[in-house]
């Protein structure tokens, strides 16, 4: 039997519904709960009386067109049944920006334009920096008459040319306008392959470096027109600063009256040089803070040997390590690959490196971070071991559960007047409110410990903790040759109910070329090296974010 159009009116809006009248009452008034967020149970319908559960709608021999009332309210819960503001928009029906913007979406991946890996690796890992993304969609470069140089032909420009396109498609992206500029500005990238046609393969730390000193040079952050002056992204954002001393390796120079030689370098990049007894990132981090040197000594007339130690005074939000695998070997007059495995972890804690003046402000704050991760993680157990028990009543006292140690002894009267001591049990309830309590107050001590001047700089790193967000990586023996990847962290998803980002499942994207892929976190374990296989050559660090008050206070 064919459907019958009625309209329902309902606080006066009117509702086009089609009834089946081989249905009942009771599907009727679930149409109407789609519309109106009525609950079915809240709904009286005025229809030859009211309208029951249980009635056929055919008894009413409805007629096209036809009006019905429908009275009431949704219910205290029903208030938060809300009506999309947008129609649901399905993928099939996205367009190719919409659906490469959607939540787990595969982002695009880079074509290889004839051993161009190298800079796809690159591209791919600077990717995972959301803060220059932003800063890039706002750059417009200067015209060709401020500067003389050909916009085109703009690396900056190009960089955000090539992210604003790939942010748009889940296709492979072709960057030919970004390696044209690359070329122009850095021919060396420009070079032939001496075994074959085509060009040569290049160093992803090149790259890497050439691409960050053209941003340095074009891209600024817009400083507070009171208090700060703008100020270049990369200083902003990747850059650090050493204190150094150079001190003469021979007693004579000081017993002479020679002075150590204290002072302030900028660095964009830790490096991580590799000897017979690094094992770990921390090895080869010492061993970079220290180098060695020639210059002349006005006290001994000559030139003498120097010591360079360099302790670091700034921490930028982003940390560059450089794996330094590749030396120049005379015999094949080629960069030579050091195959030693070097392990890296997830969280690095560079506090030890830095000057003791830095040292002072951020071991506080490292501390009440472990404290405070330590009793989440506590809590955290704790709720999981009452699920897996099946104790989950928070209203009921738990003295059925005489091993729970949080208890409290009160004092009553007994009917002879003596004084009795009774014991009373908290609620699971209870228990999780003081705690909440006390991690909120941990969270405000924490904030109190942050210095208000490395408070003001967004930039830096408050705490000395990192966690890794991006690796490139290289296979084979010589830089000349082989093949990079990249691999980034995945970002965990924003909630659009509490607006924090949701637990992070520890996967990654692995970019090979125009192949992405989703791996798991072993993975980057394997990426230590020991041969030539894939080993890491740069890693990408972000400080952690601090645990803050304000989402406990909601």
């Amino acid at each position: 039997m064919a459907s019958i159009p009625v309209i329902v009116k309902h606080q006066g809006t009117k509702y086009d519904v089609e009834v089946d009248p081989e249905s009942t009452g009771e599907v009727f008034k679930f149409q109407l709960f789609s519309l109106t967020g009525v609950e079915p149970e809240r709904q009286k319908v005025l229809l030859k009386g009211v309208l029951k559960d249980e009635t056929p709608m055919s008894t009413f021999s409805l007629r096209p067109g036809q009006s019905i009332i429908m009275l009431g309210t949704p219910s205290s819960e029903g208030k938060d049944l809300v009506r999309p503001s947008e129609k649901v928009k399905f993928v099939e029906d996205m367009t190719e920006a919409e659906a490469a913007q959607q939540e787990g979406a595969i982002p695009a991946g880079l074509a290889n334009l004839g051993n161009t890996c190298y800079l796809n690796s690159t591209l791919q890992t600077l990717r995972a920096i959301p803060e220059l993304q932003d800063a890039l969609s706002k750059y417009e470069p200067p015209s060709q008459g401020a500067s003389g140089a050909v916009p085109q032909l703009d690396l900056t420009r190009q960089l955000r040319d090539t992210y604003k396109q790939m942010s748009a498609t889940q296709e492979a992206h072709i960057p030919h306008a970004f390696l044209t500029s690359l070329r122009h500005l850095y021919p060396q990238f420009a070079e032939r392959s001496r075994t074959g046609a085509g060009y040569a393969q290049q160093d992803a730390e090149e790259a890497w470096s050439q691409i960050l000193s053209q941003v340095h040079q074009n891209l600024r952050i817009k400083g507070d027109a009171n208090t700060s002056p703008d100020q270049s992204f990369i200083d902003k954002y990747l850059s650090g600063e050493f204190t150094s001393e150079l001190v003469c390796d021979e007693p004579a120079a000081s017993e002479g009256g020679e002075q150590s030689i204290v002072g302030r370098d900028r660095f964009l990049k830790l490096n991580c040089h590799i000897d017979a007894s690094t094992n770990h990132l921390r090895d080869g981090i010492v061993n970079g803070l220290k180098e060695q040197l020639e210059k002349r000594s006005e006290v001994l007339g000559r030139d003498a040997t120097y010591t360079k130690t360099s302790k670091i005074s700034r921490l930028p939000k982003y940390l560059t390590v450089h794996f330094v695998r590749f030396f120049w070997k005379r015999e094949t007059q080629k960069k030579a690959k050091i195959m030693r495995k070097v392990t890296f972890p997830h969280e690095l804690d560079v506090v030890e490196f830095c000057d003791d003046d830095l040292k002072k402000l951020l071991v506080p704050v490292r501390d009440k971070v472990r404290e405070i991760r330590k009793e989440e993680e506590d809590v955290d157990r704790a709720r999981k071991r009452r699920k897996r028990n099946g104790d989950n009543n928070d209203d009921v006292p738990e003295v059925s559960n005489p091993k729970k140690k949080d208890s409290k002894k009160e004092a009553s009267t007994s009917a002879d007047g003596d004084v009795e001591m009774t014991e009373t049990y908290k609620t699971d309830a209870e228990i999780d409110a003081e705690r909440a309590a006390h991690l909120l107050g941990m969270k405000k001590e924490l904030s109190a410990l942050i210095d208000p001047g490395l408070a003001k700089d967004d930039g830096a790193n408050q705490s000395g903790l990192y966690e890794l967000c991006g690796v490139t990586t290289h296979q084979g023996a010589s830089a000349d040759s082989g093949h990079y990847t990249a691999y980034v962290k995945k970002t965990a998803a924003i909630d659009p109910k509490t607006g924090k980002r949701k637990e992070d499942d520890g996967k990654w994207w692995w970019f090979n070329d125009d192949k992405v892929s989703e791996v798991t976190a072993d993975k980057i374990e394997a990426l230590a090296g020991g041969g030539e296989s894939h080993s890491a050559l740069i890693l990408l660090y972000r400080a952690i974010p601090l645990p803050t008050p304000e989402g406990d206070m909601e």
